[in-house]
């Protein structure tokens, strides 16, 4: 009998740990938070940026916040957590939901992802990091903290790079080749994210196009096909096509905002708001769509310092008015420097498709995606509804083609 019962507590135990984990209220909140901030500091960043890639994981820079938060005392600490739309949060409810919301979304197991994501405080020779400083920004944010002396702004920055490039698996080379302010405290965060999809392309059905970068600038990039079926919308009234690539176990997807024809985005980015993106993707439906998709490696790097100020963030940024005594014990730091910097590739690789669905009615006349010229994109969690990276692709990598008469 006591074996029966034995073998039926741990199916019962099988059960509930195969369960999807619910999150808590504070890391839901935290979640909503990452996809305001995502739209807001993507707006913000391509006010500056003319033919420049932008990318951001909106969870780690929201992460970041946390810590700085952590690190913060009365106003300065108050501001952090209002940009974080966090004002009625404890404290520890704060750190804990960030730290929360961050594990869940990038645990590779569960997302099927290589995300890695490395964390460094960097502060002057003469700063004295506070050991519970110390304890619990690595316990919730998984933070580092380094002296680095930039009296020496040459060996400094290639300190900051070698670190990023070794804990990337040299996959981001290059966080900043300078640094303004050398007076304060230095947030380095340094990611190699790669998504695998639900339904792998072919790795034969690759050849080289061209991406147009503008009429006059066309850059051969590899291109990769596949017809399957995604949701997908056509927005007559906007003239874009939204797509929706599910990840592997489809807990997270990818998105895709194109214009019709090649433009530049600034009309795109106009629309851009938390709404119009909600009602994109209400609009999505199933369909079949050929896609051609470019093989993409980005590397890109943000001070986001400048940002962040002119998101609300005035105190920690402004060295006369920050208090960030709670890192050090005096009100000597205030934050000089944001680093956000990111390798991120997509290519052919994910999960098998389903042949069989070549011989459906379901798969004729596709409508077609055919991605050669600037669009945004996103990575969305299907289960938090955080997002994960928000960017935009206008310059691949690649040898500039001749110019066409």
């Amino acid at each position: 009998m006591w074996v029966s019962n034995l073998i039926a507590l741990c199916l019962v135990a099988v059960a509930v740990s195969g369960e999807d984990k619910k999150l808590s209220s504070h890391a839901t909140s935290m979640a909503d938070t990452s996809a305001n901030l995502a739209i807001s500091l993507y707006q913000n960043v391509a006010k500056e940026k003319n033919l420049e890639n932008i990318l951001i994981s909106p969870v780690v820079v929201a992460s970041s916040l946390g810590m700085v938060a952590m690190g913060g005392k009365s106003s300065t600490a108050t501001q952090v957590k209002s940009l974080l739309k966090a004002d009625s949060l404890r404290d520890d409810h704060l750190h804990s939901g960030l730290s929360e919301l961050l594990q869940e979304v990038s645990d590779p197991q569960a997302r099927n992802v290589t995300w890695r994501i490395n964390n460094r405080l960097y502060g002057p020779s003469s700063v004295s990091f506070a050991d519970d400083f110390v304890k619990n920004s690595k316990k919730y944010y998984n933070y580092e903290h380094l002296k680095i002396n930039f009296r020496d702004k040459r060996s400094a920055i290639n300190s900051i790079n070698e670190w990023a490039a070794k804990s990337t698996d040299g996959k981001l080379a290059e966080v900043t080749k300078d640094v303004k302010n050398t007076d304060g405290a230095t947030i380095v965060n340094a990611m190699f994210f790669k998504p695998h999809w639900d339904e792998k392309f072919h790795h034969k059905m690759v050849d080289n196009r061209g991406f147009l970068v503008t009429r006059s600038h066309t850059i051969s990039v590899p291109m990769m096909h596949r017809t399957g079926l995604y949701d997908f919308l056509d927005d007559t009234q906007n003239k874009l096509y939204v797509l929706n690539m599910p990840l592997a176990h489809k807990k997270s997807s990818m998105v895709f905002i194109m214009p019709y024809h090649l433009e530049p985005l600034e009309r795109l980015e106009k629309l851009l708001t938390r709404q119009q993106v909600d009602t994109w993707l209400s609009k999505l439906e199933e369909r079949a769509v050929a896609i051609s998709l470019p093989k993409v490696s980005l590397e890109v790097s943000h001070d986001l310092q400048k940002n962040l100020g002119e998101l609300g963030l005035t105190e920690a940024v402004d060295k006369s008015k920050a208090d960030l005594s709670n890192i050090s014990g005096k009100k000597d730091l205030y934050l000089a420097n944001v680093f956000h910097a990111s390798s991120f590739e997509w290519d052919t690789e994910g999960n098998p498709f389903d042949a069989s669905i070549y011989s459906s009615e379901k798969i004729r006349n596709p409508k077609l995606f055919y991605a050669d010229h600037p669009f945004i994109f996103l990575v969305k969690d299907n289960k938090t509804n955080s997002i994960l990276f928000i960017g935009r692709l206008v310059r691949p990598k690649g040898d500039k083609m001749r110019d066409e008469l």
